[in-house]
């Protein structure tokens, strides 16, 4: 509940000066992607579904994690603070 995974397939994208297949995660939680030790092993996660899935090499994805606060997420007609 506490992690967004945002997928847009089909972008033209260009990744350490090549225009071959490649993506790029964008990953946003609250409490989740902190720090470099929980974004270390979600990362390694993260690389072994998306090259499997992808067929692409670890060298063509790039992630970035976005740790958040619960007031900037809003949910349900409030923000996560208040539920």
């Amino acid at each position: 509940q506490r992690v967004s995974v945002t997928v847009r397939p089909g972008l033209p994208m260009v990744l350490a000066g090549s225009a071959e297949p490649c993506a790029q995660l964008l990953v946003s939680s609250i409490g989740v992607v902190g720090s470099a030790e929980q974004n270390r092993a979600h990362s390694a996660r993260f690389f072994d579904f998306l090259t499997a899935e992808l067929g692409l090499g670890p060298e063509r994805i790039g992630i970035r994690f976005y740790p958040v606060e619960p007031w900037q997420i809003g949910k349900n007609r409030t923000v996560m603070t208040f539920l």
